[in-house]
């Protein structure tokens, strides 16, 4: 076969770099070291691409609860997650990120201020502006989870009302103890990208809303059995999944905050095979376990076993060799069929699923990082996740229940009986053929 002058020009300088042994290797890496003015380009764009990957997440969220919520719900869910993406944006910035990051100062929490760039924003790593927009989308994947728990009857503006306090105030307080300097740092708690800063802290929230708001009409029978209620489309929530996965190499492989390195250009493609092995060691062993204890497998738990695979190496996606990520992954995909058959005898109704794959998996997660990374103990890291834990469950039973007594969170069972989506929108998002509305 022939070779084009250019197959003849690379293989000849491939030859060259052989014959020149390890110290013109070596050489060549001393030479890629970037100037300040580089590395600040490329840490800026790290934080960009890493944050429209986990923007994009949002689209995952609202595909996936489109599709496991019944017909008559999925216009609302919709609504939901674009409105919470946007509630978040605002009051991360009025507020949240300041609150996280501002002054913490080995304490509990920043200053109440807006965020604002101020004059040195091109005298550090990255551009300020980056940095905020790559953390306010991990706010709005915190709300995301507890959208999804409480669908089908809850009301839009007690949510979204919820949403503001808990994007305002409550996972910026909670993120300011670890990644804002505070107590749980000083101590050497290890959260890499959010396995209990972010996942937990959602289904911590959905947990206590679950319980204040209730199940679903006729979720479970008077002997305590669970009524399945299958989803509108399970095409549209795998595609949910796979958006989702696909966001999760922004999540954490951003969560590394540089690439201005060869170091941290390696460590970045570390975090993503370890992510992408982490996610299908989730959906393997998620459906094995469903095939032991059901003799056929469940597509709506394998789906969640992926996002507990995604969960579960989020704490910590640097370390771990490759066998060891598809193991976290896997212990995660697990625990998502275990944890689900559990949450119906305790009555507890969460139509996607997201208390086993963002919760338990978050909690797993988080305590398994000393496995991996000797820099943090199991003692500090069960610290960490009780002290997140208590106070996110805490705060939003007391806000779930103010906002109970106050306005009412939930629909009349007549109105769940017709559909969440005719009262708060009117319409349907699936209309019949030919069917015409009047407005």
């Amino acid at each position: 076969m022939r070779m084009s002058n250019r197959a003849w020009g690379v293989a000849a300088a491939a030859a060259l770099v052989a014959a020149a042994g390890p110290a013109f290797a070596q050489e060549e890496l001393e030479l890629g070291a970037f100037s300040a003015e580089v590395q600040y380009v490329f840490n800026t764009l790290l934080f960009l691409i890493g944050g429209f990957l986990v923007m994009w997440m949002a689209a995952g969220f609202a595909m996936l609860e489109a599709g496991l919520v019944r017909k008559k719900s999925v216009g609302v869910q919709c609504l939901k997650n674009i409105t919470l993406y946007a509630v978040a944006g605002l009051m991360y910035w009025v507020v949240g990120y300041n609150l996280m990051y501002a002054g913490v100062d080995g304490g509990y929490l920043g200053t109440f201020s807006p965020w604002s760039a101020g004059e040195e924003a091109l005298s550090g790593d990255y551009s300020p502006a980056s940095d905020w927009f790559f953390q306010m989308v991990f706010v709005a994947t915190a709300a995301s989870i507890v959208s999804g728990t409480l669908a089908e009857r809850i009301k839009v503006v007690p949510f979204l009302l919820f949403v503001v306090v808990l994007t305002g105030f409550m996972y910026p307080i909670t993120g300011s103890w670890q990644w804002g300097g505070g107590w749980l740092s000083e101590m050497g708690f290890s959260d890499f990208a959010g396995s209990t800063i972010v996942h937990s802290v959602g289904g911590w929230a959905a947990l206590a809303g679950a319980l204040v708001l209730g199940a679903r009409k006729g979720r479970f029978l008077p002997d305590g059995r669970a009524v399945v209620m299958p989803g509108s489309s399970l095409p549209l929530a795998t595609l949910g999944t796979f958006i989702l996965w696909l966001g999760w190499f922004g999540f954490n492989g951003a969560s590394q905050l540089a690439l201005g390195t060869i170091s941290d250009a390696n460590d970045v493609a570390t975090i993503f095979m370890n992510t992408n092995l982490a996610a299908a060691g989730g959906v393997v062993a998620a459906m094995l376990t469903c095939l032991a204890m059901y003799r056929r497998t469940d597509l709506s738990l394998v789906l969640n076993g992926a996002i507990g695979g995604l969960v579960s190496i989020t704490a910590e996606p640097l370390t771990p060799l490759p066998l060891e990520a598809v193991l976290i992954g896997g212990v995660g995909g697990v625990l998502v069929v275990l944890t689900v058959p559990l949450l119906d005898k305790l009555k507890i109704d969460d139509v996607v699923g997201a208390i086993p794959a963002h919760l338990v998996c978050g909690i797993w997660g988080t305590i398994i990082v000393p496995f991996t990374n000797d820099a943090t103990t199991y003692g500090t890291q069960a610290i960490g996740i009780l002290a997140f834990g208590v106070f996110t469950f805490v705060v939003s039973l007391v806000v779930w229940s103010i906002l109970k007594a106050v306005i009412g969170i939930r629909i009349s069972e007549e109105d769940e009986e017709a559909g969440i989506d005719q009262i708060e929108l009117g319409i349907d998002a699936y209309p019949e053929f030919g069917r015409t509305m009047a407005y």
